[in-house]
């Protein structure tokens, strides 16, 4: 196998399988069944891609390649559907409209570019994950499985549950929908409004994934971003009169105004107290601090979505770190870990904490996260600890957190940041003793 092509394939498959599903569940009706096939098409452009392109390696266009062949597989289906039928008294209407409806589809171009209208296959593909039927943990892993493209490693890292419980979780979300015979369509009314909360829930990770990528090479995935943040201003344009689509619209768009500042040249990533903020995007910041005040209504307080996008207002609002009003963001979180309690907002919390009253108050907070099952493999708790050691000039204590947090992330980028960290601390220890002599 070539290797260019297989890292082409992969590329391409990052960003266009949830819009081949997408369009093979409509024409399927089986999320399950348009996965299989889309991957089978995957199979086969590994397979025939080196043959059939020798010159390239890959076709002119791999992304309406792949949808094609998909596409034509799951015509076959289902042809093979309505052959046995035909055997039967009666040929099923759903499987003759269904073709009718693919045939229609397949004159018009296969690769343009899906809009934004709220019937779109991507956000219909949401609500189908998030079908009550499931449970809340099946909805949001097989919708990050379906839509953001995340492996199981990636999904069950967002979750910090155990790799199989995921692989678990999403082969019972599949197999209840096809036994549930789920309709592929847009929720209305009431049943909009419960479905909300954990289509919010799949739209907030598939952007953390991206914004901070859990593994590979990469310190973001910006097509997962870019694909939160539309299918958010969708939800927004969809439910206008719910604080919370408008809170995470906010939220998102105010941290992507920083996508540009937050790598070096090389790739490497740029914390935010160290970002340029010129290079953040100001459009964004005011689409953002507008989607902040339509979740504000007046009596009412703000959601944990809404919190965050508070939190995120007052990092964009200061022109300078040393700017930034730390107190007010430690109140935000206050209100989030009493709102949404968790260990990663506990976390947060601590972190804010010791920027506005000092690292050995962060600590004190982070120390009690020490024991907490779910954060036991999380690397972001031994990296926020090392930095408050480092910053007490505890240099020891902070050099073997900081390799704790190297050894536990599986992001190339992070791995690199955090093993530099650690190698200064010996330095800087030594410097200490010379100036002390």
């Amino acid at each position: 196998m070539n290797e260019r092509v297989h890292r082409t394939v992969e590329a391409v498959w990052r960003i266009e399988s949830a819009k081949i599903i997408a369009a093979l569940a409509r024409l399927l009706r089986d999320v399950g069944l348009a996965e299989e096939m889309a991957q089978e098409a995957l199979v086969a452009a590994l397979e025939t891609w080196p043959a059939s392109f020798p010159d390239t390696g890959t076709p002119d266009n791999p992304a309406a390649w792949l949808m094609a062949t998909a596409k034509n597989r799951a015509l076959d289906h289902l042809r093979h559907r309505k052959l046995a039928q035909d055997r039967e008294p009666q040929l099923t209407y759903e499987i003759e409209s269904l073709l009718e409806d693919a045939a229609h589809n397949q004159e018009q171009a296969l690769d343009r570019a899906l809009d934004d209208r709220i019937g779109d296959d991507l956000l219909r593909l949401v609500f189908i994950a998030c079908h009550p039927v499931l449970p809340t943990e099946g909805r949001v892993a097989l919708t990050l499985r379906l839509l953001g493209g995340l492996t199981t490693d990636e999904i069950a890292r967002a979750f910090l549950v155990p790799e199989p419980t995921v692989a678990q979780r999403i082969v019972r979300a599949k197999r209840t929908l096809a036994e549930a015979r789920v309709p592929f369509e847009v929720p209305v009314g009431q049943e909009l409004v419960q479905r909300l909360s954990s289509v919010l829930q799949v739209i907030y990770l598939i952007y953390n994934e991206g914004y901070s990528a859990s593994a590979g090479t990469d310190w973001m995935r910006p097509a997962l971003c870019d694909e939160a943040l539309r299918l958010g201003r969708i939800l927004a344009g969809l439910a206008p009169h719910e604080p919370e689509v408008h809170g995470l619209v906010a939220l998102m768009e105010i941290q992507s105004s920083r996508a540009r500042a937050r790598l070096a040249p090389d790739g490497s990533p740029v914390l935010l107290l160290d970002q340029d903020r010129a290079r953040w995007d100001q459009l964004l910041i005011r689409r953002g601090l507008a989607a902040l005040e339509r979740a504000s209504q007046p009596g009412k307080s703000l959601g944990p979505y809404g919190l965050q996008a508070a939190i995120a207002a007052c990092h964009a609002r200061a022109r300078k770190a040393a700017d930034t009003d730390w107190e007010r963001i430690a109140a935000l979180y206050d209100g989030l870990a009493q709102l949404a309690p968790s260990p990663v907002v506990e976390l947060n919390r601590a972190v804010a904490v010791a920027m506005a009253f000092g690292p050995a108050a962060g600590l004190e907070v982070a120390d009690t996260l020490v024991d907490e099952p779910a954060l036991r493999n999380y690397h972001l708790l031994p990296s926020v600890r090392g930095d408050f050691l480092f910053k007490l000039g505890r240099l020891d204590e902070a050099r073997a957190e900081f390799l704790r947090a190297a050894e536990l992330t599986q992001n190339e980028r992070e791995r690199t940041l955090l093993v530099s960290r650690a190698a200064a601390c010996p330095v800087l220890a030594a410097n200490a003793g010379r100036d002390a002599g």
